[in-house]
């Protein structure tokens, strides 16, 4: 049996963030066929809860890039890779170092997460606290409120790219963390980077839930760096159009659009749906 594996922003979203009317059907004729699917997202649950509810999502779902694994069955959590607290200070110190204000992102008790950083420095990181809390639900609030019973699961920022790329350097020099990067939406000026445990990946959590759930084949679909150790161990892995040139070199063949339904319309094709 087959395994359908979407990444969410830039594949299987709309430039909305959105999952489209055609592709909402189309997840109901895979669901009316058998055919199963789930997702491996660099976004937190909350993030992505409001966006593939009823839609047929099930299965046990891969977020923070694989640093998480979702058990919607259950209500909990089955897996989850934290950072140590020298890994927290690594990261922290290189950060400081380079006048970039790091968000501390967390797993408290309950299932609940939120964002904890230092003072804001940049206008951009203004607007990137006001979409985590209005695009992604997600609460806010100062590093001094970050309570000390809360697990780190990533660490992100935005910052010059001369800052950002002098981190993604030190991150290299550490073996158990793992940095993807990009331009950042909120200002194209500056780049983003996201900082998390190297063994939570999406290829990683892929490759786990294949094996228990018993599943003999994974398709895959993705856009971005964060996608490609799921490319690695994938049967066939597909990128949209609008994907990086690094991700179409890496993937099985490259189709349509993300922002005109290229993955629902391959789907419906390869599929006979």
């Amino acid at each position: 049996m087959d395994l359908i594996v979407f990444d969410l922003d830039g594949t299987l979203l709309n430039k909305s963030s959105k999952i489209s009317a055609y592709t909402r059907e189309t997840l109901r004729r895979l669901t009316a066929r058998g055919i199963a699917y789930t997702v491996a997202t660099g976004r937190a649950l909350h993030g992505a809860i409001d966006i593939l509810d009823d839609h047929g999502f099930l299965l046990p779902q891969i977020y923070k890039n694989g640093v998480m694994i979702w058990n919607p069955e259950l209500g909990s959590y089955s897996t989850s890779h934290v950072l140590t607290l020298d890994e927290i200070g690594h990261v922290a110190d290189a950060f400081t170092e380079r006048d970039v204000t790091p968000f501390f992102f967390t797993l408290e008790p309950g299932n609940k997460h939120a964002a904890y950083h230092p003072p804001l420095r940049q206008k951009a990181e203004y607007k990137l606290v006001k979409s985590f809390e209005r695009e992604r639900n997600l609460p806010v609030r100062p590093i001094a409120e970050l309570p000390a019973d809360a697990d780190i699961t990533n660490i992100s920022a935005i910052g010059p790219d001369t800052a950002i790329n002098a981190v993604a350097e030190m991150i290299q020099d550490e073996e158990q963390l793992v940095a993807y990067m990009g331009i950042a939406i909120e200002d194209r000026r500056l780049n983003w980077i996201d900082i998390h445990h190297h063994s939570g990946s999406k290829g990683g959590a892929v490759e786990s839930l294949k094996q228990e759930l018993g599943f003999s084949r994974v398709i895959c679909f993705g856009d971005s760096d964060n996608d490609l150790s799921m490319f690695e161990t994938a049967d066939e892995a597909y990128a949209p159009e609008n994907a990086k040139d690094s991700i179409k070199a890496a993937a099985t063949a490259v189709i349509g659009h993300h922002d005109a339904d290229g993955i629902a319309r391959f789907l419906r094709e390869r599929f006979d749906l």
